[in-house]
């Protein structure tokens, strides 16, 4: 395949990554939209092993072969509940490849295209733009790769979700940066030292594990699309080590839409993005207990099913405990018998319920709820006061009035779903702990909020049948 047609192929293949952003954006559109990213990254793939430039054409093979045998595997082994875990170790991934494209390109130096006819200065200006592009490659792959397995390890479960707070620990990340800098001009004025990229790799890996620890459960979701951005910045970075023009394309647009996302996301939560990103600057976690709450009122699975029966109005309000409970298929028969009986029923999702972005509406599609009574926050907040009841399926911090009426909580400033307005809110959980933010919620303890203890999926079955 000669190089213009690899090239032409390439900005076909650009082109079918942009149309499936868009296709992404929408619900209706999202499964051609997917349809168009595996047809970009085929004819991607398929450009670049029969490019003039590509060598070891068998162990390519070899190597795709392996990688599509483990991507089956684990696609159709992993529940949608974990896959905020899986998205986080992917991010990993394409880290520590930015870091070993790094090295690699490093050690061998790609050759410079018509390098006769250039000038002495021409030349060395390339050298250095390439040693630059090397140290950044495997600074932003580094602080990716650590990262990354910290948010697993969180959304794992293996690694608490409170966040890590050593003594000045900003100050030890501007000192991280600042070092690091330092080391880029060494390295570079001493027309590359080894020395100077292995410990900028090792402070890197460093700053990506403390970046993410020191940042709590209840921004995660906004800490997975901020590694999302991340990992197209190193697949853009690696798209320059390697002269390869699609790579970069594709790393800009991972990396802008990531952090378009991780904006969006940072005001619906009313953080700031810049603190989030510097690892939750002055986002202290105090866990609080339910003894000043006072008590709250449980009810049962039938009572419930005849409440539902007397309402006009009822929204579902999804989180996470719904996610693990596999209870939206369950939810969904309700659904379908209410509206059967002219019993309005809508579901409100806050843009952060779950622990990815889009999480809650994903499950929803999965067990056919229709796109038109899946509404987001905004849209629905103003309804809750002429609801007749509102069921809290596993969440907790998304539907806390602490984040209104506490100044001191960690979620303060949030917007929530005001479920509470409602004239009955009925709350699915387990037990009466705190959220994964760590945080108690007030809701509990409400005149007229009523708990319903159990597995979410068991209670959802037990009201169906009820019904």
């Amino acid at each position: 395949m000669s190089a213009g047609l690899v090239q032409a192929a390439y900005i076909v293949a650009a082109l079918f990554f942009i149309m499936s952003l868009a296709g992404l954006s929408k619900q209706e559109s999202a499964r051609n939209g997917n349809y168009y990213g595996i047809a970009g990254m085929t004819i991607a793939l398929i450009a670049t092993i029969f490019s003039p430039d590509a060598q070891g054409f068998a162990w390519i093979i070899v190597a795709m072969v392996i990688g599509a045998a483990i991507g089956i595997f684990y696609a159709k082994k992993v529940e949608m509940t974990e896959m905020p875990e899986l998205v986080a170790i992917l991010h990993s991934f394409v880290g520590l490849a930015a870091v070993l494209v790094g090295y690699n390109s490093y050690i061998d130096p790609p050759a410079i295209p018509n390098i006769e006819t250039l000038a002495e200065a021409e030349v060395h200006a390339h050298h250095v733009i390439h040693l630059v592009e090397v140290f950044l490659g495997v600074f932003i792959g580094a602080v990716t790769f650590t990262g990354s397995i910290v948010a697993f390890g969180k959304l794992r479960g293996v690694i608490s979700s409170s966040p890590l707070s050593i003594p000045h620990k900003h100050k030890w990340n501007l000192a991280a940066v600042v070092v690091s800098t330092l080391l880029m001009i060494y390295f570079v004025k001493a027309d590359g030292s080894m020395f100077a990229l292995l410990v900028m790799t090792a402070i890197a890996l460093v700053f990506g594990y403390h970046l993410v620890a020191s940042i709590g459960g209840a921004d995660m979701p906004v800490v997975v699309s901020m590694l999302n951005s991340y990992s197209g910045w190193a697949a853009a970075a690696a798209g320059f080590m390697l002269s390869n023009d699609l790579l970069i394309v594709t790393g800009a647009l991972v990396g802008s839409s990531g952090a378009i996302l991780s904006y969006i996301m940072c005001k619906a939560m009313n953080r700031s993005f810049i603190s989030v990103i510097a690892g939750g600057f002055g986002q202290e976690v105090v866990i609080s207990s339910d003894e000043e709450q006072g008590e709250h009122r449980e009810t049962s699975a039938e009572e419930v099913a005849e409440m539902l029966k007397n309402s006009k109005s009822v929204i579902i309000t999804p989180g996470y405990g719904m996610a693990v409970a596999q209870a939206q298929y369950p939810v969904h028969e309700i659904t379908e018998k209410l509206r059967a009986q002219g019993v309005e029923v809508r579901f409100g999702i806050h843009p952060v319920a779950g622990r990815l972005p889009g999480h809650m509406n994903v499950l929803l599609a999965e067990a056919k709820v229709p796109y038109d009574i899946v509404l987001e926050m905004d849209e629905l907040n103003d309804d809750f006061g002429d609801t007749d009841t509102v069921l809290v399926i596993g969440a907790n911090d998304t539907v806390n009035p602490a984040a209104l009426e506490d100044p001191n909580s960690p979620i303060a400033g949030m917007p929530v779903l005001e479920v509470w307005n409602a004239q009955n809110v009925i709350v699915f959980k387990r037990s009466m702990n705190t959220g994964y933010a760590g945080v108690q919620n007030p809701l509990f303890f409400k005149e007229n909020t009523s708990m319903l203890f159990g597995d979410a999926k068991d209670s959802v079955d037990a009201i169906s049948k009820a019904l």
